[in-house]
């Protein structure tokens, strides 16, 4: 049984992602040599044509990118139809400012022909890029119900519900916190989780994650925060870190029966924020083989929130398990 969806509405590209620049030069260039392919009549001329038509739509484009780049913001904050005009308008004037430019440099006579071809290409793009965000949509609801199935681990509630029964009549106020925290975070777990939430409250619900985890571990979890001054409107993809932290606790202090510390550093790099958390290798080798359901998840999400620009590694140095997850820097301003 399949669960129905309902399409997106149409939504302009991010223009300051690498993937859709990437995109964007790659179809402007392969179209630039399809049309210098079919006007083509004599073969030894095809480089010559080749080089002309390139002086017109090389700097042209990278004018429309760095515009769009610039305007990315308020291009997004319009409706549909006047973003795609907005769009079309201004690749169209890039176009014809720079055919007109050179052809008063060469002393000749700009033409229609460019900027129309320049709008309807532009036209063309907006509309793959929203059949692209219309076939992702089934890979996003999948990923998000496979988070949801991946993210705690059955017996994580089960644990916890046994560790509040331990402290209810001895420390009730405790138990309380711990009952409220545990709420707190399955509330986060069921709303939808399709945009990107501040850094600060992804921070404060792990915490709240760890708190019932070291309710019912005690001093056998150690974690160390290493958290760097971020921007406050500093965005990440909704439960990043509650799945990494889970995975180094079941994999590194469950296992172990003396004080075991997780490391968790937070810091802002040249063009956005570095999140890395390690924990200890098990004593027993394979003792506790993941699947790396959880890492494959994120590594999804990550792709489907930020296409190129994120990167997520993992390996072993120096004795313990290390995640490093690379995001760009976005912001609700």
């Amino acid at each position: 049984m399949s669960i129905p969806l309902r399409p997106p509405a149409f939504r302009l590209p991010d223009f300051r992602n690498q993937g859709v620049w990437l995109r964007l030069l790659l179809a402007a260039n392969g179209l630039m040599l399809a049309v210098a392919l079919v006007e083509n009549r004599a073969p030894a001329r095809l480089p010559a044509e080749l080089a002309e038509l390139a002086a017109l739509v090389e700097p042209a484009l990278l004018l429309t990118l760095t515009a769009l780049y610039m305007l990315a913001l308020r291009l997004q904050g319009l409706p549909a139809l006047a973003g795609i005009a907005a769009v079309t308008l201004l690749t169209m004037a890039a176009f014809a400012g720079t055919d007109f430019l050179l052809a008063r440099l060469m002393n000749g006579q700009g033409g229609w022909r460019a900027p129309l071809g320049a709008g309807v290409a532009a036209l063309l793009m907006l509309y793959w890029f929203d059949l692209r965000v219309r076939a992702q949509t089934p890979a996003l609801a999948e990923a998000r119900l496979s988070a949801l199935t991946a993210r705690i681990r059955p017996h994580f509630l089960y644990n916890s519900l046994n560790a509040v029964l331990g402290v209810m009549r001895e420390e009730p106020r405790r138990a309380e916190a711990a009952l409220e925290e545990l709420a707190e975070l399955f509330r986060a777990l069921m709303r939808d989780n399709r945009e990107l939430t501040p850094l600060s409250a992804e921070i404060a619900l792990a915490r709240k994650y760890l708190d019932i985890e070291h309710l019912r571990l005690g001093e056998r979890l150690q974690v160390r925060w290493e958290v760097a001054d971020m921007l406050p409107e500093t965005l990440a993809p909704p439960l990043l870190l509650q799945p990494l932290l889970e995975n180094a606790i079941y994999h590194g202090v469950e296992p172990a029966t003396a004080p075991t510390a997780i490391h968790v550093r937070i810091a802002p790099t040249r063009d956005g924020v570095r999140i890395e958390i390690d924990n200890p290798l098990p004593d027993a080798p394979g003792q506790r083989a993941g699947s790396h359901m959880a890492l494959d998840n994120l590594r999804e999400r990550l792709l489907l929130f930020y296409d190129l620009e994120a990167r997520l590694e993992c390996g072993v140095a120096d004795g313990r398990y290390r995640v490093r997850v690379d995001l760009p820097l976005r912001s609700a301003a």
